[in-house]
């Protein structure tokens, strides 16, 4: 009778271990998500609406609209985009217009509506537009990336895309970098500033590059390769602490002709000082390479393309 209750505890803990998991995963996304709605409303509300900085995306276009219209506020008219596009983008596009776009949009505008309402500002915060763009570049990059890591979108001018993607020829990226591109000239016309003009022309270009680089790094994982003679002790701990697996080859030295095992893993970049660390502990002549890498997919990481 003993054994049989303890042979019944056991999937009862693996099953509240694995529901503890899955919890802590759902509120690290939700925390993640909302941060990057958060980045982007500061970005767009402080740094880009203040100084004209169109750099592309329905916030550019806000930007615009209420330089032209100034009884229309930033925040309204990017609110009144987002709606109108989503109801397009629903009616044309369907299923690819998904309830996180609808949620991203609407919190999104509903943000800057409440900034704009709460920490009204009627002009630039510093007297230095180069670094308020850097701000709002950096600012709007890691809240895009962010969101594109939750595999969400905010929406806008990525709707205007797919909407083009699917009755012409033009991949998506290609459809963004188009209607950014006249977002961001429009300024040199709207405030008949060639400043202005320029740094969201450079706005535009900064954002291309950076928000590609911001999910590389949150996406970074560190690859080992370990050459030793001591491969049990290593693959143990990376399987029990890391809780990771590995693939262990039977290698020999070119030079010594010494027999040896190499093993070869993936983690995260915060267990890699850790097996470092290991690694060395256990085996101090073991021959280590560890490259970084932003792509791997499989158990335990991405286990798709998407």
């Amino acid at each position: 009778m003993q054994t049989e209750t303890i042979n019944e505890e056991k999937p009862q803990k693996k099953t509240a271990a694995k529901t503890s998991k899955k919890e802590k995963r759902g509120l690290k996304y939700w925390c993640m998500l909302n941060l990057g709605i958060l980045m982007l409303a500061v970005g767009i509300y402080f740094f880009k609406a203040p100084n004209g900085f169109a750099t592309g995306g329905v916030s550019g276009l806000s930007i615009v609209i209420s330089k032209l219209f100034p009884a229309l506020s930033q925040a309204t008219v990017m609110l009144v985009i987002n709606v109108i596009l989503l109801v397009v983008g629903w009616l044309i596009l369907g299923r690819e217009c998904g309830i996180m776009t609808v949620f991203c949009s609407v919190l999104l505008s509903l943000e800057n509506l409440l900034l704009e309402t709460f920490i009204p500002i009627s002009a630039p915060l510093t007297a230095y537009p180069l670094m308020e763009l850097v701000y709002a570049v950096l600012l709007t990059g890691i809240g895009s990336a962010m969101i594109f890591k939750c595999k969400a979108s905010s929406g806008g001018t990525d709707i205007v895309a797919l909407i083009l993607k699917k009755y012409t020829h033009m991949d998506v990226g290609k459809a963004l970098l188009v209607s950014d591109a006249v977002i961001a000239a429009s300024t040199f016309f709207v405030y008949g500033d060639v400043t202005i003009g320029l740094f969201s022309v450079l706005g535009l270009f900064a954002k291309v590059f950076i928000v590609d680089d911001i999910l590389d790094s949150i996406n970074m994982c560190k690859a080992f390769t370990i050459i030793t003679t001591k491969a049990k002790e290593i693959d143990d701990y990376i399987m029990r602490e890391l809780n990771h697996s590995a693939t262990v080859i039977s290698a020999k030295g070119a030079y010594t002709g010494e027999e040896r095992e190499m093993i070869t893993t993936v983690c995260r970049r915060s267990e890699a000082l850790k097996l470092r660390i290991k690694v060395k502990e256990i085996d101090p002549h073991a021959f280590i390479i560890i490259t970084k890498t932003s792509e791997i997919m499989g158990k335990g990481f991405r286990d798709n393309l998407n």
